[in-house]
């Protein structure tokens, strides 16, 4: 009972601390409708699915849910391809394996991260990934801020071909540089 307590009084001192709850439901990174939700295991936050032909997307958390600050998908049966090498110049992307190998180009790194690895992607800095062959891999990607990431993905989902031209990469604020260097 004591800790109910104290949280009902320190709720009630926000206003007194000219703390607006309104302005902050606005903030970026405030969720704007203040809710939690829960997406299952191998769903999609609107029961959709996506692909751009080395994996399967599902769409976890939406932009619209952070006020743009965060958009997070999950690669599921991702294989021994992946996107061309490109880069962010507004947003970090961090990634975070849940099954598999993958690999990395990363600036002028090399990595291979397994299960419970994760390896951060700053703005700026040319990337791409692929499954190591064999078992395919899994993995969840997070974009801050979200950008324009979500319609990138919806816009270049198969059957769509694929577009690797610079100019349609850059209407999403998205740099493509050239090939992957894991596609020989």
């Amino acid at each position: 009972m004591r800790r109910r307590s104290f949280l009902m009084s320190a709720a009630a001192l926000l206003p007194v601390a000219g703390i607006d709850l309104e302005a902050l439901a606005k903030t970026p990174g405030v969720s704007p409708s203040g809710q939690a939700h829960v997406v299952a295991a191998g769903k999609d936050c609107q029961d959709e699915t996506h692909s751009r032909g080395y994996s399967t997307i599902l769409f976890k958390v939406l932009p619209r849910e952070t006020s743009n600050g965060l958009f997070v998908i999950e690669h599921v049966n991702l294989v021994k391809i992946g996107p061309p090498l490109h880069f962010h110049p507004h947003q970090e992307e961090y990634f975070y394996v849940i099954e598999g190998e993958v690999r990395f180009a990363l600036g002028d790194k090399r990595l291979t991260l397994g299960a419970g690895d994760s390896v951060l992607g700053p703005r700026g800095i040319p990337h791409t990934f692929a499954a190591v062959e064999g078992k395919p891999g899994r993995m969840l990607i997070a974009f801050s801020p979200a950008g324009k990431m979500e319609q990138f993905l919806r816009d270049t989902a198969v059957p769509n071909p694929p577009v690797e031209d610079a100019e349609f990469w850059r209407k999403y604020e998205v740099e493509l540089v050239g090939p992957s260097p894991f596609q020989a």
